[in-house]
């Protein structure tokens, strides 16, 4: 059986988009013959502003995840996103990332691979569906096959907390300063979700 490579790229300021991208490798490291990588979109913000933001110290923390590049989309069979929310949509750096794909939709190099997406906001109703969404429309246009969280992650139907994740993937909510990390439920929406792309890429490409 040919190695199933799936590559997740993220965009984090705070450590929550990094924490749930883990664990999505953690999910999709379940699945045999799966090489699993972690790659961070490049950061287009200077030292000086994110350390305004309160930002700098916490991306210390996965400083030591190369950039992503091209070659990680067009050698991975699934590609799994990670982006905050912003207003309703992905953060210009990951809209600056995927803004660089021309090359490989006039290849249709993208096309027929996996494409799943994740993220988070700060508040419950913080435009995380959209988020997830809209992404999606990039990845639909290079013709990928998308994957979401489906009901049977029964943990999204939880109401006895207030939690992240929806059908269209995993997602935690920050909070208003910030300083809420991802909850345990929200962590294993994220590993059931990489786990689920990576055993759709094996039966695709396996």
């Amino acid at each position: 059986m040919s190695t199933i490579k799936v590559n997740i790229i993220f965009h984090s300021f705070y450590g929550h988009i990094y924490r749930m991208a883990e664990a999505i490798a953690e999910g999709a490291r379940e699945i045999e013959g799966s090489e699993v990588n972690l790659f961070q979109v490049p950061e287009t913000l200077s030292e000086d502003v994110l350390a305004k933001m309160g930002a700098l110290e916490p991306k210390k923390t996965f400083a030591h995840i190369p950039e992503a590049t091209m070659d990680h989309l067009e050698k991975a069979h699934a590609i799994i996103l990670g982006t905050p929310t912003r207003f309703g949509n992905m953060t210009a750096q990951m809209r600056a990332f995927l803004d660089r794909t021309g090359q490989l939709w006039a290849k249709g190099t993208l096309d027929g691979k996996v494409g799943s997406v994740f993220t988070s906001s700060n508040t419950q109703h913080g435009g995380q569906e959209t988020t997830i969404v809209s992404t999606h429309f990039t990845l639909l246009h290079q013709g990928m096959i998308i994957v979401g969280l489906p009901y049977t992650f029964q943990g999204q139907s939880r109401i006895d907390e207030i939690t992240g994740g929806s059908p269209y993937g995993a997602s935690t909510i920050a909070g208003s300063r910030g300083d809420r990390m991802p909850s345990e439920n929200e962590l294993d929406a994220a590993r059931f979700q990489g786990k689920r792309v990576a055993e759709i890429a094996k039966r695709l490409f396996g």
